[in-house]
């Protein structure tokens, strides 16, 4: 049936609107509840078994205080503190020195930490079955490692660089051991230190115990770097709030045990270190006044010797008050001389002659030197035996203050360093709680389930996005510009028994005629009775529906042609039901299997596919060849096309085969016979039903629409795509073929189906 221009500019399909329907994504997402269900029990089940799959993480941790300034030497004397001087720290500082290797190294060393071992028959499923794996643990005798068969020891493992990183497998022999790498094998004896020589270098090693049976153990030494890093990576050394100088050090492994000994070495080597630091200026002092004190006594003793002999030879000398003024000044300046001598000798040894506090003493050397010596030049003038007297006295009385002040600080010195913690000292030591940190098994469960949840909702959407599939009656009409003229439910009944394969007969007036199915073919009966063209127009719906069959009164058949846009979507099923429903009004009924190709409409009544269309279209073209109009008639009488049309077994309805597959259908569909063929079929019935292939799959439904009174296209509800039928409603427009409505077929009724109001109600006997 053709349309002109006027018709083809209302059928333009309408653009979408641009707002989002929020109502009809949740409505997406409920119709894909099984796939989000789906996901999210699939991420349900990886969480589950990646928590199980883990090794459980331990953490242990330490608290340190960092003292701004050392208490030890200022609490015995200003003096004391004037000589050794004080240092601050500040606890940024000491984390950055906390990571370094000057701190990690010796516990590296003490524990044998750069020895790894490991199960090497530990696999995936071994880990999700334990719920836990075994891990090395190290102590200052040795690396340990527990396994199934027994425990695994070694207390020595040193290799030449070429076999840093480099994998080794201990096996346990009857008469010791076996280290092997692949290329070379050498055997030891437990408990005894071995040295190989293999292609690569030198192996020392010493193993305690290793499991029985031969079960091996890998083994293969880091190197200081590496070990280091992987430490640092476990470790966390941060400042508890701002300017605290409280220092939190925490660690993470996979042994509880483990991660306790080594956070509590690195606590211990860090707080030695930190003391031998702190007490290196006493030392170093008491190393110089060691080396001062023998000289200063041995100078004393001379002195008091020479002024005794003095005294001896000359007797007790009365001095003047005013030279005993000077002398008692002059000894005054000696002592300070002295004590300036000693502070710069002391200082000389940290700083060179251009520090500050080196010149400043230079200056009040020269100070005192130039009053000395206005002294010595008064006391000159006295007589020369007070004068010796004087000098002699003076000199013992500074010697023994020098002596005596030196040993003095040298003993309280002694005191200090004995006593001396440094300026850092520990709050908490690690502790073990044997309480795994993670995973985290019930939030990495909740967490897999949201985001399996997530991933099928993605994936829901995302379906929807490419495969916008038929739901909404009215969002294809607004699409295609094609009215809906019915929506036929699913049969449930139907459905089981196409699923079982039970029985043959799959009309829905003998297996479910109760059903909505059935109810809505009627509709569709009705809707197109009152539709065709060309109706007599003071017929009564009585006369229509139920009048004279006389071939004499009878006016010319109507065509329906049923099509669909792709294969699968039902055309069968609906041509099969609307012809029985059109049989039921006493109306003679034609059912044409026009799907020369693929077409199954015999399976509906139970029929052979031989003797058909196809069959009558290549006889008649090879028997006529090129002939007249005029003569079709009388060749079409000579075929006798009764031959070629089959009984259904159904009152009123007659059946054409697609007959055998030609190798040209679209030419037999467009030839003078075919066009004779429907001109005297109409003759005949009231109503010819003709299944057509897809209009998407070939170009048949196009030709057979030319002879149709109404084309109706045939849609499977949630399978068909919605740019599928927008494009085969173009696809015959181009062709000047008009489309009268839309089926949409096998609609699903649900709560989670927003447009389940297009269902008819069941009236009368629903058994």
């Amino acid at each position: 049936m053709t349309i002109d221009s006027q018709n083809t500019s209302k059928a333009k399909i309408e653009k979408d609107d641009d707002e989002i329907d929020l109502m009809a994504l949740l409505l997406v997402l409920l119709r894909g509840w099984k796939l989000v269900l789906f996901f999210a029990l699939l991420g349900l089940v990886i969480g589950v078994l990646y928590s199980r799959y883990v090794n459980p993480t331990f953490k242990s941790d330490a608290l340190i205080q960092i003292e701004e300034n050392s208490q030890g030497i200022a609490a015995l004397g200003e003096s004391i503190s004037e000589l050794v001087g004080s240092e601050a720290s500040k606890a940024q500082t000491e984390t950055e020195l906390i990571r370094s290797r000057m701190i990690l190294e010796p516990v590296v060393t003490l524990l044998h930490l750069r020895i790894k071992l490991a199960n090497p028959n530990i696999g995936a499923f071994d880990k999700i079955k334990t719920d836990r794996i075994d891990t090395q643990v190290n102590t200052s005798e040795g690396v340990f490692l527990e396994s199934g068969k027994g425990r695994a020891q070694v207390s020595q493992f040193n290799v030449s660089r070429a076999y840093l990183n480099h994998e080794f497998t201990l096996t346990k022999t009857k008469t010791g051991f076996v280290l092997t790498d692949g290329l070379d094998d050498f055997k030891g004896q437990l408990g005894q230190a071995h040295k190989f020589r293999g292609s690569n270098g030198q192996v020392h090693i010493t193993v305690n115990e290793l499991p029985d049976d031969g079960y091996p153990v890998t083994i293969h030494k880091q190197s200081l770097k590496a070990t280091t890093d992987s430490i640092n990576s476990a470790l966390s050394v941060v400042e508890q709030g701002q300017q605290t100088g409280i220092i939190q050090l925490s660690m993470t492994g996979d042994s509880q045990e483990q991660v306790t000994n080594v956070l509590n070495q690195i606590v211990l080597s860090y707080i030695d270190q930190n003391q031998s630091r702190g007490s290196e200026e006493t030392t170093r002092t008491i190393n110089f006044m060691e080396t001062q004190i023998p000289a200063l006594k041995a100078t004393l003793e001379s002195s008091e010797a020479t002024f005794n002999e003095f005294r001896k030879e000359y007797g007790t000398i009365d001095v003047a008050k005013e030279a005993e003024l000077l002398l008692t000044e002059n000894s005054q300046i000696d002592t300070q001389l002295n004590e300036l001598k000693l502070k710069k000798a002391d200082l000389t040894t940290y700083y060179t002659s251009e520090h500050p506090l080196v010149v400043q003493i230079n200056e009040q050397l020269a100070v005192l030197n130039r009053r000395k010596r206005e002294i010595d030049n008064t006391i000159a003038g006295l007589p020369e035996i007070q004068r010796d007297f004087l000098k002699l006295s003076e000199d013992t009385a500074i010697n023994r203050e020098i002596y005596l002040t030196l040993l003095k600080n040298y003993e309280q010195l002694k005191i200090v360093k004995a006593g001396q913690i440094g300026f850092a000292r520990i709050i908490d030591l690690p502790i073990s709680t044997y309480k795994a940190i993670a995973p985290k098994k019930l939030q990495i469960i909740v967490l897999a389930l949201l985001l399996g949840a997530m991933l099928g909702t993605m994936l829901v959407l995302l379906k929807n996005l490419l495969r916008n599939v038929v739901k909404d009656p009215e969002r294809i009409e607004t699409k295609t510009g094609v009215p809906v003229i019915a929506t036929i439910p699913r049969s449930p009944l139907l459905s089981r028994i196409g699923k079982s394969k039970q029985g043959t007969m799959r009309l829905l007036a003998h297996v479910d005629h109760s059903s909505l199915s059935y109810e809505a073919i009627k509709s569709l009966r009705t809707s197109l009775i009152f539709s065709m063209p060309n109706q007599p127009k003071n017929s009564t719906v009585f006369e229509v529906m139920g009048g004279s069959n006389s071939e004499s009164t009878r006016p010319a058949g109507k065509v329906i042609l049923i099509t669909g846009e792709s294969p699968g979507v039902g055309k069968s099923f609906i041509s099969a039901n609307l012809s029985e429903v059109f049989a039921q009004l006493n109306k003679k009924v034609l059912v044409i299997d026009g799907d020369m190709r693929l077409g199954e409409l015999h399976k509906m009544f139970n029929l052979s596919q031989d003797n058909g269309l196809a069959d009558y279209l290549v006889e008649g073209r090879g028997r006529l060849g090129k002939v007249d109009t005029a003569s079709i008639a009388q060749s079409a009488s000579e075929l006798n096309i009764k031959n070629f049309i089959h009984p259904t077994g159904v009152d009123d309805i007659d059946f054409i085969p697609r007959g055998r597959h030609p190798h040209n259908p679209a030419s037999l569909l467009m030839s003078d016979k075919f066009t004779q063929l429907m001109t005297t079929l109409k003759t005949h019935y009231d109503y010819i039903v003709i299944d057509s292939p897809p209009v998407l799959a070939a170009s048949d439904a196009v030709i057979l629409a030319q002879s149709a009174d109404k084309v109706l296209m045939v849609a499977r509800y949630d399978k068909s795509i919605e740019g599928q039928v927008t494009y085969a409603v173009k696809q015959m427009h181009k062709a000047n073929m008009q489309v009268d409505g839309i089926i949409l077929n096998d609609v699903q009724r649900g709560l989670m189906d927003k447009y389940s109001y297009h269902y008819n109600y069941a009236y009368g006997d629903t058994k």
